[in-house]
């Protein structure tokens, strides 16, 4: 591989996204370089975790990773530009932002999923990469983890939605609480579910 003029060395960035399906709050995508030394036990798909475990790994991973970033963007994005298309930038910018912390380096990025990222490093997709790149799952975790923490900040300001149950998957008391509220500032307002129930 020809690296650009001044790039001493590559580093391997693992990305994983989480909130893709919710009709309410961010989609966040987390970007990690890690050591070929670090282990982390138990570390695999944030979604095959107890809460309890992310919490404790989440905490670990930041603690010993090489560089990370996480990147959120908003409902009014995804409105904007479509989930795909919102999950795509989102992965884009973490890399973007773990790259900017690592000088004279160039990125190779391992991406879960089978989802292209407008990016100007190499890249390869990794099915089911959560599973089998430490990386990926550290990336999911840092993810997942941090977009629930948002979820529950949410659920104080808007406390008829139960977003610290459901983190705004949707849920038949999510639907629910929907129809009998509408949907707030944070609903996806283009997403089946949420745009029925929009006041024109």
């Amino acid at each position: 591989m020809n690296f650009p003029q001044g790039i001493r060395h590559l580093v391997t960035i693992g990305i994983d996204e989480a909130g893709r399906g919710p009709l309410a709050g961010p989609v966040t995508a987390a970007a990690v370089v890690l050591r070929a030394e670090d282990r982390f036990e138990g570390l695999t798909d944030s979604k095959k975790l107890s809460e309890k475990k992310r919490e404790v790994l989440f905490e670990a991973i930041q603690a010993q990773a090489v560089a990370y970033s996480v990147i959120s963007l908003g409902p009014e994005e995804i409105d904007v530009h479509n989930i795909r298309e919102a999950t795509r930038l989102a992965m884009a910018r973490a890399a973007d932002e773990v790259m900017a912390k690592i000088p004279m380096a160039y990125a190779y990025l391992l991406i879960d999923g089978n989802m292209n990222i407008p990016s100007k490093f190499p890249h390869e997709f990794v099915i089911k990469g959560d599973q089998k790149v430490a990386a990926i799952s550290a990336a999911s975790i840092l993810a997942k983890v941090s977009r629930d923490r948002m979820m529950c900040d949410f659920d104080h300001q808007f406390p008829q939605y139960g977003f610290s149950k459901h983190k705004g998957y949707p849920t038949k008391s999510h639907r629910e609480s929907i129809k009998e509220h509408g949907p707030c500032s944070i609903h996806r307002k283009t997403f089946a579910g949420v745009k029925e129930f929009v006041s024109v």
